[in-house]
């Protein structure tokens, strides 16, 4: 028992369930690292294949399995006739605004531009300045299943 008396130990209690401010945002930031990470991998000239488990039930004998499948994802930027690159932040299937005046894309020179500017929209979310335009896409898309 001698390590144990050497540790500091508290009382404490496990949050079961954060805001719905913070679950969102953790949703959005998880998806702002799962662009970068395609884009890393793009710049690096390798496949980008992210596994998820699915389960999947055999028609003739009902047995329930678990396999492991690519997850689709899709790209959140293209490329325009003129060569620069857009980039649209994406809170499931809706487009987030960017500012009041109703901007939806972020114009980029090239990937190099696109990799930082994923790297600062990260840190935007974890600051919390997508809260209002989460929270405002979250609204809309409730609203449309309640008509």
């Amino acid at each position: 028992m001698s390590i144990v008396t050497n540790l500091k130990l508290i009382t404490a209690t496990k949050n079961v369930s954060s805001s719905p401010v913070v679950q969102r945002r953790n949703k959005l930031l998880a998806k702002v690292q799962e662009q970068l990470d395609m884009c890393e991998a793009k710049r690096n000239q390798q496949p980008y294949a992210p596994k998820r488990l699915k389960t999947v039930v055999n028609k003739e004998t009902g047995e329930r399995t678990t396999v492991e499948t690519i997850k689709r994802v899709k790209e959140w930027f293209w490329i325009t006739e003129d060569g620069k690159i857009n980039l649209a932040v994406k809170y499931g299937a809706k487009t987030l605004p960017l500012n009041k005046k109703g901007a939806n894309a972020i114009e980029l020179m090239n990937g190099t531009a696109l990799i930082g500017t994923l790297h600062k929209l990260k840190e935007a979310v974890i600051a919390g300045e997508f809260d209002d335009a989460i929270s405002e896409v979250s609204d809309a898309t409730r609203k449309a299943f309640k008509k």
